[in-house]
């Protein structure tokens, strides 16, 4: 999604007309459904069929054939097993790859998937044929080369919806880059910025969890096919080769490593873990802010709930699925390395099957919970009068007020003192600090003209343009400075993707010349 893209999204949500009127959907209060994406997530995981099933076989399966097919076009490219046989077998593996497998669904499998099927092709084909499949290989290094293919997918979404987020949170903070509002400390009012200033701060800690996810995903690149059970072949394979058919970047150098090691399923679920905390964080903020008591932001009508009994309730519930979710990831790291750590550096089930069945809902949940985040802030408009309010009723420009007498000459723990002397005036008397310090001569003699409203929280907003601050410059160069590592990071999720597409294409394509010249 690029920057203009997301400040159309952006726009299209927060300019909307009145949602229409659906069946079962109108509360009195409520007048539209739950956004569709949202309702994917929140609720789809009841409906009959969610589950794996027939559809687990079909998927591990046709990632078996994917490295079979790259395996077999090596073995005849090198003149191991010769081209005539390979190509029966990649024939035959294509027809079950179209047929999604029919012939095998069923079927008993009492030592496992690939020994099930790699039977049913030597029962087709006979042992002559169907026999020379496994080749230079171990289910060991096959299974370690399966679940980086299988990764490929959820990893890969996970990475464009985290750039999409970034993409959102930037464009909103474009937006309301002149929205003033307190920052917190401690729930408190601290002091003045902006709303867009909150979400540039948002954007930095997203992109660097993007940054640590790509980091993370680099050992998924690297080709474990070659290593066998866990000391290579004599076979004159070729692994660069079946790295390229497969949109590897390369090969293992080292057969231990290649299948003793799951080290991308800790490290992608630490990335997953760590993106979660800043997006529990935010989701805790929204949640107060979305709050009558606060007021601050107001939540699309598709993006809130009902409630089953009380009429005049708005829910903010989605905020409570984002801190569930974004959480998740911790608990599967936490599994994963369990179980991991107890298995020797080798082969083991213990690592390639009970530490990496973790790593798939770790990363379901965490794109759950971006996406979630991604539609709450595109649907959340900031109450601009209460934002405001709260910076005037908060004294959030005390410190300004502070920094102003010090660069009068005024040690700063004297001038601290005086403004805290002055703010507690102002609450006992109910007037602003700016009536307040008309009192204090050393205050007053600051205020320019008739300094009604030189405290104004807006402009000490403006101010505050050093060390980071939501000032008119610093903004600008905040954005831009995250924008363009934003389009850095995108290039790369694109590349990669593109790779992994690419290469499938060339393998089918090399797949079916290799077949009709037989």
């Amino acid at each position: 999604m690029s920057a203009i893209d997301a400040i159309d999204a952006l726009g299209a949500i927060t300019r909307r007309a009145e949602p229409a009127v659906r069946d079962g959907a109108d509360t009195g209060r409520l007048r539209t459904t739950l956004n569709g994406e949202a309702h994917r997530i929140v609720y789809d995981q009841y409906l009959p069929g969610s589950g794996s099933g027939q559809d687990g076989l079909v998927q591990e399966l046709r990632l078996i054939s994917e490295v079979d097919l790259a395996h077999l076009v090596m073995l005849a490219e090198r003149g191991i097993v010769d081209t005539g046989r390979v190509a029966v077998l990649l024939d035959t593996i294509s027809g079950l790859r179209d047929d999604d497998f029919a012939a095998l669904r069923g079927m008993p499998m009492p030592r496992g998937v690939y020994l099930a099927y790699e039977g049913r092709l030597v029962e087709r084909l006979g042992e002559r044929i169907g026999g020379v499949l496994h080749t230079g290989r171990s289910r060991n290094d096959l299974n370690a080369t399966t679940v980086r293919l299988k990764t490929r997918g959820p990893y890969g979404e996970l990475l464009a919806q985290v750039a999409d987020l970034a993409d959102i949170l930037l464009a909103a903070a474009d937006v309301y880059r002149d929205v003033t509002m307190p920052a917190y400390t401690h729930g408190q009012p601290a002091v003045p910025i902006t709303y867009g200033h909150y979400l540039t701060g948002v954007a930095g800690s997203v992109l660097r969890g993007l940054e640590a996810l790509l980091e993370a995903g680099r050992e998924i690149d690297v080709n474990p096919l070659g290593a066998g059970a866990v000391g290579g072949t004599s076979v004159r394979i070729d692994p660069h080769r079946t790295a390229e058919l497969l949109g590897f970047t390369g090969a293992a150098p080292n057969s231990v490593d290649a299948v003793a090691s799951r080290d991308f399923v800790l490290r992608l679920l630490a990335a997953c873990s760590t993106l979660g905390v800043t997006m529990a964080r935010v989701a805790r903020d929204l949640s107060t802010w979305t709050s009558e008591e606060f007021g601050l932001l107001r939540m699309a009508d598709d993006l809130v709930g009902s409630s089953s009994m009380m009429p005049q309730k708005r829910n903010p519930f989605l905020l409570e699925h984002i801190q569930g979710r974004s959480s998740a990831a911790l608990g599967s790291f936490v599994a994963a390395s369990s179980a991991m750590s107890t298995a020797g550096f080798t082969n083991a089930i213990a690592v390639g099957t009970e530490s990496v069945r973790h790593l798939w809902p770790g990363l379901r949940d965490t794109l759950d919970a971006v996406t979630l985040l991604r539609l709450v802030v595109a649907g959340a408009e900031p109450e601009r009068e209460r934002m405001e309010e709260r910076a005037a009723g908060g004294f959030t420009t005390a410190t300004y007020l502070a920094e102003s007498l010090v660069m009068d000459g005024m040690p700063f723990r004297k001038a601290h003192h005086l403004v805290g002397e002055t703010v507690l005036s102002a609450l006992g008397r109910g007037v602003s600090l700016t009536e307040a310090g008309r009192d204090r001569p050393e205050v007053a003699a600051l205020a320019p003209g008739d300094g009604s409203s030189w405290l104004d929280p807006a402009d000490v907003a403006a101010a505050y343009a050093y060390g980071g601050g939501p000032g008119a410059d610093s903004a600008e160069a905040a954005l831009g400075r995250l924008t363009a590592e934003l389009e850095r990071l995108e290039d790369e999720v694109a590349a990669r993707r593109t790779r992994w597409t690419r290469a499938a294409d060339r393998l089918a394509a090399t797949v079916r010349a290799m077949v009709e010249s037989s």
